[in-house]
This record gives structure tokens, sequence and C-alpha cells, in this order.
């Protein structure tokens, strides 16, 4: 069983015409880890994840809100959340990021 991974995030995962994507790049008894990528102008509307969550922008720009605070995401944003977080995303332009989920 291998006991590490490699990847270049760039090139996993392009922003779609429209719409939204998203792969799953790792996912064990730890962490659940997904790669999302959004067309400019989607997103997430506000909801809640049961686990503690990592968002981190990889690419492109992105308006979030994660509890009551806007948040202007830009490539290297990292946002820390707790369980039952309200957050929303919306990309302003293509958008790639990833999400932790922490089991």
């Amino acid at each position: 069983m291998t006991q590490y991974q490699i990847r270049q995030l760039a090139d996993e995962l392009q922003p779609p015409e429209s719409g939204k994507q998203s792969i799953v790049l790792a996912d064990d008894g730890n962490a659940k880890v997904i790669m999302f990528a959004f067309a400019a102008g989607d997103g997430l509307n506000e909801h809640v994840a049961s686990l503690p969550a990592i968002i981190q922008i990889i690419n492109g720009e992105a308006e979030l809100t994660v509890g009551e605070e806007l948040v202007k995401g830009k490539p290297g944003t990292w946002i820390q959340m707790s369980a039952k977080t309200p957050h929303s995303i919306k990309a302003q332009s293509q958008l790639v990021m990833l999400l932790t989920l922490l089991k």
C-alpha cells in the first residue's frame, strides 16, 4: 500500500465554461480532500458541513461568507472552520479550490 501521494494540483482540474466540477483527491479515516473548479459566477449557496473543514483557494478569485464575515478569496487564501459553520462561495473569476473535511 502506498504511504504517500504526489499530485500537481494545477493539472488536476480545469474550471468549466459553466457550472462546477469536483474530484476527490483523497478519502481515508482522517480526512476527505475534494478539489472544486467553478466557472465565473457559479458557486455554492450557504450551507454547513457536519465536519470541521478547511478551504484553500488555489487559483482565481471568489467572494466567500464564513459565519457573518465576507471574505475576498484569492490564491493562497486559507479558511479553517468548525463543524456546522455556515459558509458560501461565489466565483468572481474561474476558480479552483480545495476542501478538506477532517474526520
